[in-house]
């Protein structure tokens, strides 16, 4: 019904690690899709958080790396060209303000915080599951939470329908935790029923976002 396309909140430098992010995420999109069906799936299944990994090592069944590193890959990889243009959507209009606020070096490291946030939140709602997870979502989110936070008046230009309307920030922030929040919650006991989605990791990364951005203006 409405789809977000940019803010209107001017940024003081270029983004640089913003845009390299964007720019990894693609070519690490273009690498798996041309992989052969087999190799793509041992890929992804290699490089993605999968919850019960994690169980798994405390019964002498699997090893701390294999079930950790996939943390940090599994935010570069996605399932589709629309996971994708989705999430980089969303990082091309919230993240570069965020830099700005953050400074080059830092707003990186924020963001793989938040990832990591976000894929230990997804991993205690999920404890058991054997099913991988793999997107920025989670990343993002945590980016969301700071703008949330830093610029809830920003304008952002949204197509409603077939118009381009200017809603503020705070709107579509909150809208969107508030879905997440709510499918979360349904989807608890019921994750092999919910299309394998991380609600919670987009839960965990906003919060997140939001606790940091809140520590580090307060410097």
């Amino acid at each position: 019904m409405f789809i977000p396309l940019k803010d209107l909140n001017p940024r003081r430098s270029f983004p640089f690690v913003n845009t390299a992010l964007i720019l990894i995420n693609i070519g690490v999109f273009v690498y798996q899709v041309t992989l052969p069906p087999r190799a793509f799936k041992a890929f992804v299944l290699a490089n993605a958080t999968v919850p019960a990994r994690f169980p798994a090592i405390f019964t002498g069944h699997g090893h701390l790396a294999t079930a950790l590193v996939p943390v940090l890959t599994s935010m570069f990889l996605h399932g589709g060209i629309a996971h994708l243009l989705g999430n980089m959507l969303f990082l091309w209009i919230f993240g570069d303000n965020i830099e700005d606020f953050y400074g080059h070096v830092p707003y990186f490291f924020f963001y793989m915080f938040c990832g990591v946030a976000a894929g230990f939140m997804h991993i205690a709602f999920n404890w058991h599951s054997m099913l991988p997870s793999i997107g920025a979502s989670g990343a993002i989110s945590g980016v969301m939470g700071a703008y949330l936070l830093l610029y809830p008046r920003a304008q952002v230009l949204t197509l409603v329908f077939i118009f381009l309307v200017p809603i503020p920030a705070v709107v579509i922030l909150v809208l969107w935790f508030v879905l997440q929040f709510a499918s979360g919650v349904s989807s608890l006991g019921v994750a092999a029923a919910s299309g394998g989605v991380a609600w919670w990791a987009h839960v965990g990364g906003f919060l997140t976002g939001m606790a940091v951005t809140n520590v580090a203006r307060r410097q």
